[in-house]
C-alpha cells in the first residue's frame, strides 16, 4: 500500500505478512493474563484522558471491562495526524491528549470504578524530524536536549527494509524514526525511568508499542528496572511468515499480541465457514492462550487493511462477539473513530463529548460487544462444551453450566433446538434482550435471524 512519507501511519505495521498456522514453541514467560477475574481491554484509541475518565465511569466499569488502553501520553511531535502520538520527543506527559494532571485524574477516576489502566508505551524510537513539541520541548532527530544525544542511538540510520534480517529490524529505523539504542545502560535507564514515572502515578500495564524493533532481552533488562518487574505488558510483535524476529521471543517477557488471530478472522468471516473455529487458537499453531493478546482489529491494522474494521459491518459485529465469547487469549475490543483519510487524527482533537457523534465509533459500547464482557467474565474458565455448527456459518457452543452463545452468519434465518450444559430456569439473551427459557435437559429452541447472535450466561436479567 502506498504511503505518505511521514505515515508513521502504519507507524506500526513494522512488517505485517501473510499469516500461516505454523506452530510455535512457547518459553518460559513471566506473567500469563492480565491479573485478576476480568481480562477485557478497552482500547480508547487517540482519545482525551479527560473523555477516558468520564467512559470509566459511565461504561467499561459498568460492563466490567478489566482494563482501559490508552494512547501515548508522552510529548511528541506537533500536527493533527494520529500517528504523531507514536512520535516521542520527551517522557513529560504532555501530549495532545492531555497533562499530568488529567492522566492521573484519568487513572484515579478509572481505578474507582473498578477498571485499571493500560499505557500504549512508545519506547524504540524518537521523532523522524525535528521542531518544537506538544510540550514546548526543542528537538533534532537525535537531539533531545536533557534526554537523549545522537550517541544514544543506534548506527544504521537507514530505514528497515529487510525482515528477513534481524540486524535491519532490530538496529534500523522504523518508517525513518530516529531508532534508540536500547543496548545501552543509560538508555535502558532513560526507558524504565519514564515507565516507573507512569507506574508511580497508578499505571497497572503497558502496551510496549514496535516491540519487534527492540531485543527481546533489551526489554528484559528495562522491564528488570521497574519499580514492579512483575507488572503486566502485552507487547507489539507481528508475526511474518519466514522472517527473522518471531513474536514467541518475547513471551518471556509478557504477553504478545497474535496477529494471526485478526488476520485469520478476517479471511473466515469473510471467504471461509464459521464452523473451522472449532479449535481456534493453539489448535491453528498460535502462541498459548495464556501469553496471548487478541483482537478483531486495531488502530493499524484497520487502516492497513488486513483485518475487520467497523466498516465491516456484521462481519465485524460478529466476530467481535465470537472473540468475547470463545476462551483463546486476553481480548482487547478497538474503540476509535471514522476515517477515510488513513492519517488524520482524532475529531475534536481527542475530545468526546458523545458516542456516536463527531466520527466517534464508541465499539466498546456498541451493545452487542458491551454485552458479552459479562459473558466473558462469567464464563472465565469454563471449557467449551456442546458445539455444533452446520457445517457452514451457523456456530454453537456453551462454555460449561455458566454460558451458551449461537451465531447465526448464513443470509438466512435460523431455528433449531440448541443442547447446553446449563441448569433449567429462564435466561436473557443479551444480544436481543428477550428470556430464554432453558428445560430440564438442557435444551432451549431459538430463532436467530440472518447475520445475528444469541448469547446467555448465568445472572444475566433482561428488562
Amino acid at each position: 500500500m502506498a504511503r505518505r512519507p511521514m505515515a508513521a501511519a502504519l507507524a506500526l505495521l513494522a512488517g505485517a505478512a501473510v499469516a500461516l498456522t505454523i506452530p510455535v514453541s512457547a518459553p518460559e514467560r513471566a506473567l500469563a493474563a492480565p491479573p485478576g477475574d476480568k481480562d477485557v481491554t478497552a482500547v480508547m484509541f487517540e482519545w482525551k484522558f479527560a473523555s477516558v475518565a468520564r467512559e470509566c465511569t459511565q461504561t467499561l466499569g459498568p460492563a466490567g471491562y478489566g482494563y482501559v488502553q490508552v494512547s501515548p501520553p508522552q510529548e511528541h511531535i506537533q500536527g493533527s495526524q494520529w500517528w504523531t502520538s507514536y512520535q516521542p520527543v520527551s517522557y513529560k506527559i504532555a501530549g495532545r491528549l492531555g497533562d499530568r494532571a488529567a492522566f492521573k485524574n484519568m487513572i484515579d477516576t478509572c481505578h474507582a470504578a473498578g477498571v485499571k489502566v493500560v499505557a500504549d508505551a512508545v519506547i524504540n524510537h524518537m521523532s523522524a524530524g525535528s521542531g518544537t513539541g506538544t510540550g514546548g520541548s526543542s528537538y533534532g532527530k537525535y537531539d533531545y536536549p536533557g534526554l537523549y544525544s545522537s550517541y544514544d542511538f543506534d548506527n544504521c540510520t537507514a530505514t528497515i527494509s529487510n525482515y528477513q534480517d534481524r540486524f535491519n529490524v532490530q538496529e534500523c529505523e522504523l518508517v525513518g524514526l530516529a531508532d534508540l539504542d536500547t543496548g545501552e545502560d543509560y538508555v535502558r535507564g532513560r526507558i524504565a525511568g519514564y515507565l516507573n514515572d507512569l507506574l508511580s502515578l497508578g499505571v497497572d500495564g503497558f502496551r510496549i508499542d514496535a516491540a519487534k524493533h527492540m531485543a527481546a532481552s533489551d526489554l528484559a533488562d528495562i522491564k528488570s528496572r521497574l519499580s514492579n518487574p512483575n507488572v503486566y505488558w502485552k507487547q507489539e510483535a507481528i508475526y511474518g511468515a519466514g522472517e527473522a524476529v518471531s513474536p514467541s521471543e518475547y513471551l518471556g517477557n509478557g504477553d504478545v499480541q497474535e496477529f494471526r488471530y485478526a488476520r485469520d478472522l478476517k479471511r473466515v468471516f469473510e471467504n471461509e465457514n464459521l464452523a473451522y473455529l472449532k479449535n481456534y487458537g493453539e489448535g491453528w499453531g498460535y502462541m498459548s492462550s495464556g501469553s496471548s493478546a487478541v483482537f478483531v482489529d486495531n488502530h493499524d491494522t484497520e487502516r492497513g487493511g488486513d483485518t475487520l474494521s467497523y466498516k465491516d459491518g456484521a462481519n465485524y459485529t460478529l466476530a467481535n462477539v465470537f472473540m468475547l465469547a470463545w476462551p483463546y487469549g486476553s481480548p482487547d475490543v478497538h474503540s476509535g473513530y471514522e476515517w477515510s483519510d488513513k492519517d488524520a487524527g482524532p475529531p475534536n482533537a481527542g475530545a468526546v463529548n458523545a458516542c456516536w457523534q463527531d466520527g466517534w465509533k464508541c465499539q466498546h459500547a456498541w451493545p452487542e460487544i458491551k454485552k458479552m464482557v459479562a459473558f466473558r467474565n462469567t464464563a472465565r474458565g469454563q471449557a467449551v462444551t456442546n458445539w455444533w455448527d452446520n457445517g457452514g456459518d451457523q456456530i454453537a457452543f456453551g462454555r460449561g453450566s455458566k454460558a451458551y452463545v449461537a451465531i447465526n452468519h448464513e443470509p438466512w434465518t435460523l431455528t433449531r433446538t440448541f443442547q447446553t450444559s446449563l441448569a433449567a430456569g429462564t435466561y436473557c439473551d443479551v444480544q436481543s434482550g428477550k428470556n430464554v427459557t432453558v428445560n430440564g435437559s438442557g435444551q432451549f429452541t431459538a430463532t436467530l435471524g440472518a447475520n445475528t447472535a444469541l448469547a446467555l450466561h448465568v445472572g444475566a436479567t433482561c428488562g
